[in-house]
């Protein structure tokens, strides 16, 4: 109680023997005792007022069901994880698959340059040994 042992309770009773005396002893506990429980009876009331007031137990009551519909979203989200998976596999396929000899994926997003020069053609025979 209190973080107290049998030895403090005993010095306490003994220092209240001396001083209030035999006759008063009983009369002072009983009086404690009424003070402690008007205490706790006042702490209680206040709490409950407290309570009613906030509507605590109401917010809690939704709080849970909050949790519980939280708790079967995310297992729902879980299975949809295993969709992910089949989504990336189709995801490759299409990337992979090829539209005649182009695939799908080797489009590259820069156009080809095109220009209308011609290449000088290297001929074996010079104009000089003629």
């Amino acid at each position: 109680m209190f973080g107290m042992g049998f030895t403090e309770i005993l010095i306490i009773g003994v220092i209240a023997i001396l001083f209030l005396g035999p006759d008063k002893l009983p009369e002072a506990m009983v009086e404690i005792a009424k003070l402690l429980k008007n205490l706790k009876q006042t702490i209680t009331s206040a709490k409950d007022s407290i309570e009613s007031e906030l509507h605590v137990a109401e917010m809690r009551d939704e709080m849970m069901s909050y949790k519980n519909e939280l708790t079967s979203t995310t297992g729902k989200l879980t299975s949809l994880g295993d969709l992910q998976s089949e989504i990336d596999d189709i995801k490759k396929k299409v990337t992979t698959d090829v539209i005649g000899d182009i695939p799908l994926t080797s489009a590259s997003t820069e156009p080809e340059e095109v220009t209308f020069k011609k290449k000088k053609e290297k001929t074996d025979i010079s104009d000089t040994d003629v």
